[in-house]
């Protein structure tokens, strides 16, 4: 079975320094494709966050908002279509090269899903019908 990675939510300065130790672990596990998406805070989520941020990674805090904000155009959210998954700036741009270099030396960048359907055989029908209670 075809499989990818999804390394969700990056957080810059908490948890994207894991990055490619993710995808390298993917790519052992047979995985053959892999994307991202850099952490998304709308609505009440981004209060919501940035309590557990406090309470949880207190000394990392301010940087990590700042950060988060330094890839969101100066926001905690954007939501612009093209630019919501993965940001903008200089730390979304590193953030994003990171990945691909890591996707293109691992062999993660091919989707390659020839998949057989020719094998498919719908199961027997019972001629039962299913009660509803």
């Amino acid at each position: 079975v075809p499989t990818g990675v999804m390394t969700a939510p990056m957080i810059p300065g908490l948890n994207d320094h894991e990055l490619e130790r993710i995808l390298e672990a993917a790519a052992a596990a047979g995985a053959t494709s892999a994307r991202y998406i850099l952490l998304r805070l709308p609505l009440e989520i981004k209060d919501l966050f940035g309590e557990w941020l406090e309470a949880h990674y207190p000394e990392r805090a301010k940087r990590v908002l700042s950060l988060v904000r330094d890839t969101r155009g100066g926001a905690l959210y954007r939501d612009r279509f093209g630019e919501r998954m993965t940001g903008t700036g200089a730390y979304a741009e590193l953030l994003g090269r990171r990945f691909r270099l890591a996707v293109r030396r691992l062999g993660l960048e091919r989707p390659d899903w020839n998949l057989v359907c020719d094998r498919f055989q719908p199961p027997p029908r019972s001629d039962r019908q299913l009660r509803l209670l």
